[in-house]
Parts: C-alpha cells; structure tokens; sequence
C-alpha cells in the first residue's frame, strides 16, 4: 500500500492506455511514432531518462506482454507499412529484442501459430531473436531469479516453446522455413546460450551474488527428453569438460546443474552425456558424486546402461564404468555391478532366450569390470568369480551358434587369467577374429581422456634419419658382386616320395582301410575321389565299402586338409551311386556307436551330394578342385548365417518377370535334375527314428546342434527337389519343435518352412495344407515380431511374405477356387 508505488503504476498505466488508443486509432504517422518511442522509453529509459526505473519494471512486469500482442494483432495496419526499412528497426523490432525475453518469444510464437497474412514479418523478428543472443538472455534471467516469480504452467508453456521451436516452425512454415530455425543449426546454438548462462553464473557467484540454475536443468532435461541430446551435448559437454579440469567453481556450477535436472528427465540427460564425454574423468568432473545422491541416476548408470540397454558402444561402457572405479565412494557400486553381471552372464536361461548382440555386450561389460578390480576386491569376490566363469562357460560352450561358445571360451580364458596370473590358467583353441580380439583387448585398461599431444623430439628425428641413412650407404659399399646375382626361385620344389599313388580303385580302398603307411595313406586319400569319379563302374562295386571305411576314418597321420580330402571323396561316392550309399549313409546316421562329428559328416556329405545332383552336368572337372569346390558349398546356419538369405534370395529371383527391350540372353539349355528321382531316398530316411533317443544320442534332447543342422539339410532337400511331395512331411515333422529353446533349431524349422513355400506349387499350399496355413500364419507373425534372434525375425517375415504372396495369387485364380470348392 505504499502511495508512491500506486501513483507509479498509475502513471505507467495511463500512458500505455494512451500509446495504446493512438496505434489503434490514429492516421497521422507522427502520432503513431511518438506513441512507439514512449512505450520504447518504459524498456530503456529512453535517450534523456524520461521514465525511472520504478516505471520501467512496472511496464515490464504488467505491460509488455500486452503491448507485443497489440503489435502483433496491427500486423496489417497502414501505419507500419509506411514505415520504412530502418524505422521498422528501430520502433517495431526493438520492442521485441530490448524486453523481457521470455514474454517476447511466447509472444513470438504464439503469433507464429496462428493464421496471419504477414508472417513473414514475425519469422524475420524470431531470427534476429535467436541472432541477438535473446536465449542467452533468456536463461540468464531465470539464473538470477532466487524463487521462481512466475507460475508453474507459464515456466512449464516457455519451456515447450524453447525446446519445441523448430517442430513448432516447421509444422507452420513448411517448406519456407528459415535455416536458423532447423535442428541442426538451432539446437547447437541453444547449447551455446546454455554455455553463456553457465559462464555468467560462475562470474556471478565469484562475485557473490547467489544464482540458480533450475530453469537451465530443466530446459537441458527438455531438450534431451524430445531426442536431441546429440545436438546439445555435442556442444555442452566437451566445453564443460575443458572448464573443470583446473576451476571448482565450474565443477560445482555442473554438479549443482546435474542435481537440478528433474526425475523424469534425468535418464535421457545421462544417456547422452556419457556418449559425449571424452572419458571417465570427464564425466566425474561434469556429474561429481550424482550417483550417490540421486536414485534415477544411480539405476541408469548402475543397472540400466550395462545390462538392460545393449546398444551402446564400447567406449561407452569404459567410461562408466571407468567412472564408477575412479573414486572410492563410488567403488562399491563396481563391486555391485560386476556381481549383477556375473549372474546375467552364467544365466543359462539368458544365453537361450537373449539376442546375441546383448550376450556380447554383457560379456564386454564382465571383462571391464573385472579389469578395473583391485586384488583385495579380486580376493573378495573370488567364490563368485570362479562360479560364474564354470558355469557361465558351461552354458556358453553347450550352445550351437559359434559366435556364444566363442564368447564364453574367451570370457573363460580372461576370468582364469585374471584371477590366477602366475598359475595354471584355461586356454581353448579357436579362431580369433575381431570380435574376439576386443574381447581380450578389454582387460588391459586404457584411458578414455583425449591426451595432449607429446612434443616431437626434432633432434631425436635427425639423428635417426641419419644413422638410417649412414647405414643404408654402408651396405650399398660393402656389397660384392656376388650379391647382384639372382636367386634361383626354390619356393615351388617338392620332396620327392619313394611312394606312388594308386592306380585302381580297389587298391585305395585296400591301403586306406589296412595299410599303416601314412604317406601312402595321404597319397591314396588325395587320388581317391579322381578314381572314383573316372572308374564309376568299379565305383559302384566298392562304394558302400569305401563310404564305410570312409566314415570311421580318423587322422591319423595329420594329413594337410584331411577332412577337404575325405568329404570330397565320401560326395563323389554319393554321387556315382547314389541309392545304396545314401541308404547307408541315412541308416548309419541313427545308428549306435557314433560321434556327434561323424553325424555331422553324414548330413554334409548329403547335403553337397544333393547339390551336385541337382545342377546340370558340365563339362569334366578337373578332380584336383574338388575339395574347394565342396568346400564352399558346406554352409549350416551355424557356419555362415547368410546362407539360407541367399538360398531364399535366389529363389525368389527365380520366380521373378523381368521384361526388357532388345536382344536378350539366349535360353539356357534344358537338363534333366539328377536329383529329383532319388530325393525320397535322401529325405524320408532322415525322418525315420528322431524321436527315439539312444544312450549316445538324444537328437531331441541334448544333441540340438544336430538336429538344428538335421532340419536346415531336409529343408534344403526340399529346396532343390522343386514340385516333390515332401511338403506336408517337413511341415509335421518341424511343427513339434518349432518353438525350440535353441536359436539354431529355430533357424533350421524357418528355413524348411521357407523352402516348403518355396518348392510346392501355389495351388497345393491351399489343397494340402488348408488346416495348417492359418495356424502357421499366426506362428510366423509372433516369431517376427518377437523372437530374440535377428535372423529367425527375419527369416519369418520372409516366410510371411512368400505365403500370403502365393495365398493371394490362388485366390485370384478362378480354376483354384472352383477345385476347392
């Protein structure tokens, strides 16, 4: 109730009703231009003082916002359009870049979203708001505003329309929008007011003055929330980095900003931040001790970063984890991470069900954890070590996808390694290539931190330039003649064998059955498929016997691509007489008495016998290819995942019109399929006995990698007898284990589903399977919506498409729906 007060605000509110009746009224520009430098003078004071500071914050606080409406809603008035260029700066513009910024933009964009003729006018003045660094001025003013002076829904309004103004433009502008207003440019430049605020606020507190930082969390917390933490951090945190490296004033202004960002917000802020980060130091720096103090952040960095998201790079994972052993309160919450993935990694249940994307990134996690240990935590935690290494390697080795039992041979060796450096550690024989390479990599630690570049020794640099040179002209002068002569090129010679090789069939099968020679062993077994290929008559007499022999052979001898050499010759065999070795081969597959290996073999050798029959005859090969060449055709699921896409791929292609104009290709010449009459022979053995276990096979049980590869070779004998009625067979016999625990299975049952809507004629998907096609429509659905393994995902859509594509073609075929009927 203070008199002078309400006299203040009484004058400022006469004036502004005045300046207000004469823009609405008045035609005379001179009265239209002192109306505007009054109302401009209530900002600034004007050119002489004419309004004191009282009377400025009172138009500010109850006054301006009205008066930006006003203009606005005179967008079309004849007074404005008379005014020229720099009038229009200098009257309108300054109204709105010299207020208060935060009812300038909603005013802004308020006008902006709705209908107006003149928009162009108000998207100019937007620009130059974002030019004039407003937002910078902006954040400053909430900065030193102790309590918020504004209400919660007016604060919650400004904070869309900041981190919303690109949509909120682009949704009204469309294809006119202005470059300043694209998320590329906007974003940045709204981290760089960020930035300006936070520097102000560290001058500020120097000086003494109190600040707070509630409205800049937020607005970052928003911004990060909408998806465009990329674009922010990638400005913030490298500069928020560089600035607390040596003054705790800014460590303290980051800590206080972190511990601002609302609850709700809080992930998306972090999740960015630590991939923007150039390491664990840095992010200590810009967060301090948040995870201790703040539950949502603690459940991020703790749980939520390393076990339930697996997208994230390698990287990242140092720096948090990094960050987590950098200081010794936050140290228990390593121990308490590397116990919760010790229990993921040795799950059984997860290394099944789990994508193996995210089996890998849990197992990178373990190694960087266990690398980070000191050994008094290595000791403490030693019990639970060891029970996670026996039977997380347990789990990992009894899988049939390579790429996990490579995973869990390489875990082992680490965990062993680390646990007992100087003693007896694991040591598994594979093949290494880059994915197992950085999974050793990780237990040696490395900083994240960009280091400075060290400083070039020149001195160093010359002298070794120097004595390199010194020493290349010695050796020049110390040369004799003798050394220009050159050398006789030995790379090529052989040593010569008193041995021959056999000439007749019978007498290899005799050496490779009973003879202890391994050099004529060796010698027999790299001739013996170019025998059986040239004597196919004397072949056919011995070739049960041979396959036999062939089949129980072990190397003995370590003989250079033994296994090349005996799968070519078993193929060759298969192929020269086909019925009684496949008889035999598909009977001894059920068989007692049998490795898990030599299984396998039999269901290779089939399967390239099968493909061979299947193309054309060319021309005589040259025999001393074979085993390259069958080489390249033994693909499973397991060896090459790309496999049944190509398969799939092809066949398509194959049933797809091409038309063109001009001189095409001539038609290839037509062949008989070998295959096609002897495919039963190949297939209905192999379904013969797998539901009846042995003592040394349990195809249904335990032995999965078979049966996974047992389904993927019938699915491809489906394949490559197009038209054969085997469909309906496959069809029952996978439906039972279609929902199998193991990924390989699975793999194998879609590929024979793919190869069933492959090779059956369109009409008798709908005569022969009528009762099974919807059922098995909604179980590739389900599967390509939620199955745990890309592959499998992908191979059902790929399913789906070849069934609903051949459903379709039928039902628009009047001569099918007249037969079903």
């Amino acid at each position: 109730n203070n008199p002078i007060l309400i006299s203040t605000n009484a004058e400022v509110r006469l004036t502004v009703s005045q300046c207000f009746r004469t823009l609405t009224t008045s035609t005379d520009s001179t009265d239209i231009i002192s109306a505007l430098k009054t109302l401009l003078s209530h900002l600034d004071g004007g050119p002489e003082g004419t309004t004191t500071a009282a009377q400025q914050a009172e138009f500010r606080r109850a006054h301006y916002t009205r008066t930006l409406q006003l203009l606005v809603s005179n967008l079309q008035a004849d007074w404005l359009h008379s005014f020229t260029a720099a009038q229009r700066s200098e009257l309108w513009d300054s109204l709105f870049l010299r207020g208060p910024p935060d009812q300038a933009l909603l005013v802004l964009m308020d006008g902006i979203g709705e209908p107006s003729t003149n928009l162009d006018h108000l998207v100019s003045i937007t620009e130059k708001f974002l030019q004039n660094h407003c937002l910078a001025e902006l954040l400053w003013s909430y900065c030193l505003q102790a309590t918020p002076s504004d209400s919660p829904q007016l604060r919650e309004t400004l904070l869309g329309r900041i981190s919303a103004l690109p949509d909120l433009t682009a949704n009204k502008l469309h294809l006119n929008n202005r470059p300043v207003f694209l998320p590329q440019q906007y974003y940045p430049l709204l981290a760089t007011e960020m930035l300006t605020a936070l520097e102000r606020t560290c001058q500020a507190l120097r000086d003494g003055t109190d600040c707070s930082l509630t409205f800049v969390a937020q607005t970052l917390g928003k911004v990060c929330i909408q998806g465009h933490s990329g674009l922010v951090l990638a400005v913030v945190a490298p500069q928020l980095s560089v600035c607390t490296r040596s003054d705790m004033v800014w460590q303290r202004v980051c800590w206080k900003l972190m511990e601002n960002v609302p609850q709700r917000w809080m992930e998306s802020v972090l999740t960015g931040l630590v991939q923007a980060v150039s390491g664990p130091d840095a992010l200590g720096r810009i967060i301090g001790n948040l995870v201790l103090t703040n539950k949502k952040a603690q459940f991020v960095i703790t749980h939520k970063l390393l076990l339930l998201q697996y997208k994230y790079e390698t990287r990242v994972l140092r720096i948090v984890l990094g960050y987590l052993a950098a200081d010794k309160d936050r140290r228990p919450f390593l121990v308490q991470v590397l116990r919760s993935i010790c229990q993921a990694w040795a799950n059984p249940s997860a290394v099944k069900h789990t994508p193996l994307e995210q089996q890998l990134y849990v197992s990178k996690t373990l190694l960087l954890s266990v690398s980070l240990l000191k050994d008094s935590e290595l000791q403490e935690l030693r019990s639970e070590l060891l029970h996670c290494m026996l039977g997380g390697m347990q789990s990992h080795l009894d899988s049939s996808v390579v790429r996990i039992r490579h995973m869990g041979m390489v875990v082992g060796e680490c965990l062993s390694s680390r646990m007992d450096g100087s003693g007896t550690q694991l040591k598994f024989e594979y093949d290494q290539d880059e994915e197992t390479r950085e999974l050793l990599s990780l237990m040696t630690p490395i900083t994240c931190d960009e280091a400075e570049p060290e400083p070039v020794n020149r001195y160093v640099q010359l002298t070794g330039l120097f004595c390199e040179l010194f020493l290349k002209t010695y050796h020049g002068c110390c040369q004799s003649s003798d050394d220009e002569l050159t050398p006789y090129d030995m790379s090529g010679d052989q040593e010569m064998s008193q041995a021959s090789p056999p000439r007749y069939l019978r007498d290899c099968l005799e050496i490779l059955r009973s003879s202890e020679d391994g050099v004529r062993v060796e010698l027999s077994l790299r001739v013996a498929e170019s025998l059986v290929r040239r004597n196919a008559f004397a072949a056919r007499e011995i070739s049960v016997q041979m396959s036999k022999v062939l089949l129980h052979m072990e190397d003995k001898y370590n003989i250079i691509g033994f296994l090349g050499l005996r799968q070519a010759t078993m193929v060759a065999l298969t192929v020269t007489d086909c019925i009684p070795v496949t008889q035999y081969l598909t009977t001894e597959f059920y068989s007692l008495n049998y490795s898990l290996r030599q299984r396998l073999d039999i269901l290779e050798v089939l399967t390239i016998a099968a493909q061979e029959l299947s193309k054309p005859i060319t021309d005589k090969r040259d025999p001393s290819i074979g085993p390259a060449a069958t080489s390249e055709l033994n693909t499973y699921p397991g060896d090459n995942p790309v496999h049944w896409q190509q398969v799939v791929e092809k066949r398509i292609q194959s049933k797809t019109k091409h038309f063109s104009k001009g001189a095409t290709k001539p038609p290839a010449k037509a062949t008989p399929n070998r295959y096609a009459p002897v495919a039963g022979h190949f297939f209905f053995p192999l379904l013969r006995n797998y539901d009846k276990p042995q003592v040394t096979f349990d195809l249904l049980g335990s032995d999965h990698l078979v049966l996974g590869r047992l389904i993927h070779t019938l699915g491809l004998f489906m394949h490559l007898a197009v038209n054969a009625p085997m469909g309906c067979a496959l069809l029952d016999f996978v439906w039972a284990v279609r929902y199998h625990v193991d990924q390989m299975v699975r793999r194998g049952v879609l590929f024979a589903v793919c190869s069933v809507f492959l090779s059956m004629p369109s009409q008798n998907l709908l005569v022969d399977l009528s009762d099974q096609l919807f059922e098995t429509r909604a179980w590739l659905a389900d599967v390509a919506e939620g199955d745990p393994d890309a592959d499998c995902r992908n191979l059902a859509v790929q399913s789906l498409v070849l069934l609903d594509r051949s459903v379709k073609k039928q039902l628009q075929d009047p001569q099918t729906l007249s037969l079903e009927s």
